[in-house]
């Protein structure tokens, strides 16, 4: 069963940069997909990109962005060190929130539907000012 913890959230000025790390216990994460949702509060939950399983294989892996993260965000895996990471430049006021990484078993749902993941890191806190 993969646990999932983030890291690297934090306050940053408009315009700047962070990078996100969601490192999987108890399993191997590119045996899953992952998800990472924002949520401010009052809000639903918000798919901000997705990377496919592996299944140890480097290519073939497919990439999704939510429309407000395309060309700003980057989402990547390094299987060795069983973590997926979210690069985010160029960040604007409206990122701000809390920041989850999400696991769920290879599927053909689209990817960005929060109640298809079955595993939930416990969040980092992204500040944009």
């Amino acid at each position: 069963h993969v646990q999932l913890v983030e890291s690297g959230g934090g306050s940053v000025q408009a315009g700047g940069s962070l990078r996100l790390s969601c490192a999987a216990s108890g399993s191997t994460i590119g045996s899953y997909g992952i998800g990472w949702f924002r949520q401010t509060p009052g809000k639903e939950r918000e798919g901000v990109a997705y990377i496919s399983p592996s299944g140890g294989m480097t290519s073939g892996e497919l990439t999704f962005y939510g429309d407000s993260v395309k060309g700003r965000f980057t989402i990547s895996r390094n299987n060795a060190k069983n973590t997926v990471y979210l690069e985010m430049n160029s960040l604007k006021p409206q990122d701000s929130a809390m920041y989850y990484c999400a696991a769920r078993r290879p599927s053909s749902v689209v990817w960005d539907r929060a109640p298809e993941f079955g595993v939930w890191g416990q969040g980092t806190q992204v500040t944009v000012s």
